[in-house]
């Protein structure tokens, strides 16, 4: 019936090529929305469940050709969904955002449709949209599911995404029991719904993971004396580690090896202590705690990603010493990690002890105290409230009393 009225509405205006008639729909009855003259975002879905290509109907009929026999009584096959991947903060009224995605790709279980890549830029000119991602099954739950999978698999990395939110609506049961409506996001907290995907526990595996692929990866690329695990001393009083800092956690994370084979490792992460070994070094398998795991894992120049059953782990290995080059005056309070400056507690002028509240930083949707590294005079403050800042920038110094 809808089909049919949206024919009708396109003669009744004497309409000629592709186009969208949009219904609003409940229990039964169908009520007209609007037209559209040409292909809306969501055309994929049909395309999936017909197998008929709508951009190629379009240009046969901008041609004057007619259309195929198939398209008149196109047969329905399973189930289509698709979800737009923005570069926008839901918790944030749904601002858009930009800046330069570091990594993207999403799995090849899926269908998508998308004009960005690493490297890519999101300027303010254009739409945030960065992907449609469409996934076909026999039912509607199947096709939720292998959505939400893909997604959480998804590799999206340098700026803030809606993923999270898509996923909970995807996997919430209201949404799978075909419940959903209008009203949905009113009912339903939306920082609940956007809940990261790894626990800390997950998130603490990924890391002893992204360090165990560096260490092999040094290891392979070794010059001489390639059995010696990267990072080995002779001295067990002093062993490597390892930190990262990941998206939405508000300190580093990391892996300190406690005793380190020739493939075996004894690691402490957070207050967890692990087990590893190298199983295989080509493809890399590994066993963290008796578990055999065989990760995905990609690197953009220091930032890993270990691709786990429930989401991606993006890691970004810090650096192990300062760099030399930088000329860092004694008593600077540097920023963490990129973010926006929120408070400025202090002044210039001001005698502080060591550990006082100085500034407070916004940096992956958390607030971050920054507190003064030494007691004495505040020299000088770098910054001001709404300062974007990058990391490892000087915020504000203070001289020692």
């Amino acid at each position: 019936q809808m089909g049919q009225a949206a024919v009708n509405a396109a003669e009744a205006v004497g309409y000629i090529g592709a186009g969208t008639v949009e219904f609003l729909f409940k229990d039964g009855d169908f009520w007209f929305l609007e037209m559209n003259t040409r292909l809306q975002v969501e055309h994929p879905v049909t395309e999936m469940v017909t197998g008929i290509d709508l951009v190629e109907l379009q240009l046969l009929t901008a041609m004057g050709e007619d259309l195929p026999p198939k398209t008149w009584e196109p047969e329905i096959t399973g189930h289509a969904i698709e979800a737009r991947l923005y570069a926008e903060d839901p918790l944030n009224d749904y601002l858009p955002v930009t800046g330069t995605l570091v990594a993207f790709g999403v799995p090849d279980s899926v269908r998508t449709d998308s004009g960005v890549a690493g490297g890519s830029v999101v300027s303010v000119h254009y739409d945030p949209m960065l992907a449609k991602v469409i996934a076909h099954g026999p039912d509607r739950t199947s096709a939720a599911r292998l959505l939400s999978l893909a997604l959480r698999r998804s590799v999206v990395a340098g700026m803030t995404t809606n993923r999270e939110l898509l996923v909970g609506i995807l996997e919430h049961p209201e949404f799978l029991a075909g419940g959903i409506d209008t009203h949905f996001l009113d009912r339903h907290d939306l920082a609940d719904l956007s809940s990261p995907f790894l626990s800390p526990e997950e998130l603490h595996a990924a890391a002893v993971v992204a360090a165990l692929d560096a260490s092999l990866r040094r290891r392979q690329q070794a010059p001489v004396l390639g059995s010696i695990p990267s990072g080995w001393r002779n001295n067990p009083s002093s062993m490597q580690t390892v930190s990262f800092w990941s998206p939405g956690t508000p300190d580093p994370i990391e892996v300190r090896y406690l005793s380190t084979g020739p493939s075996t490792f004894r690691v402490e992460v957070g207050d967890e202590l692990l087990d590893a070994r190298f199983v295989q070094d080509s493809p890399a398998i590994f066993e963290l705690d008796r578990r055999i795991t065989r990760p995905e894992v990609s690197w953009t120049g220091d930032i890993a990603h270990v691709v786990t059953y429930d989401g991606v782990a993006e890691l970004h290995m810090l650096p192990r010493f300062a760099s030399s080059e930088v000329d860092i005056d004694p008593g600077s309070l540097q920023s963490p990690m990129p973010g926006k400056i929120l408070q400025v507690l202090t002044e210039e002028g001001a005698l502080v002890e060591q550990g006082d509240a100085l500034i407070v930083m916004e940096a992956m949707k958390m607030e971050h105290t920054l507190r003064s590294p030494n007691a004495g005079t505040v020299a000088a403050i770098l910054v001001e409230v709404d300062d974007q800042v990058e990391g490892d920038v000087v915020l504000a110094i203070v001289t020692e009393s």
